[in-house]
């Protein structure tokens, strides 16, 4: 892992040097969240918690099946699944943003994209389901989009018989 020099130059503001740090903290979390999203993702995590349910019901009848016994687990599962809903979220969000780049350098680099829909995520949810209705009509159409549906199927039975 690299680590960035947080060392402020003399004509540095307190203010910069606490947004690189504030930087790093956020670079160093992400990278944790990653590889914790990708250990426990594995058969060897969930094969872990298995065992350790096994043990935990193994040691029932040492304690006599106690309120702390149970207790034990229940807090040990709550914390657990607390501290992974943020992991595996930032992870996710993360993984989200990086592929929504690639899908918009894709569209900017087709001609004849609609770059609109770059900002798809940001329309409302009335704009999204318009936007569907017309991409099925689209699809129905044989894909080509703003050509009447009788054009496409003359040019698919066209291509069809050979002409």
């Amino acid at each position: 892992m690299t680590t960035r020099n947080t060392a402020r130059s003399p004509g540095q503001s307190a203010g910069k040097a606490r947004t690189d740090e504030e930087h790093d903290l956020i670079d160093r979390f992400m990278e944790v969240s990653d590889r914790v999203t990708e250990a426990l993702g594995t058969p060897w995590a969930l094969s872990a918690s298995i065992l350790l349910i096994v043990v935990w019901a193994a040691t029932g009848p040492l304690f006599r099946f106690s309120d702390t016994w149970q207790l034990v687990i229940n807090t040990a599962t709550t914390i657990i699944t607390f501290w992974m809903v943020f992991v595996i979220q930032t992870s996710q969000n993360r993984q989200a943003k990086a592929l929504q780049f690639k899908l918009d350098e894709l569209i900017r680099s087709i001609p004849g994209a609609r770059n609109r829909m770059i900002e798809a995520e940001r329309q409302s949810t009335a704009e999204l389901k318009r936007q569907e209705e017309e991409f099925q009509k689209t699809a129905e159409r044989g894909g080509v989009q703003g050509m009447p549906p009788e054009e496409v199927a003359d040019k698919v039975h066209s291509k069809g018989s050979g002409r």
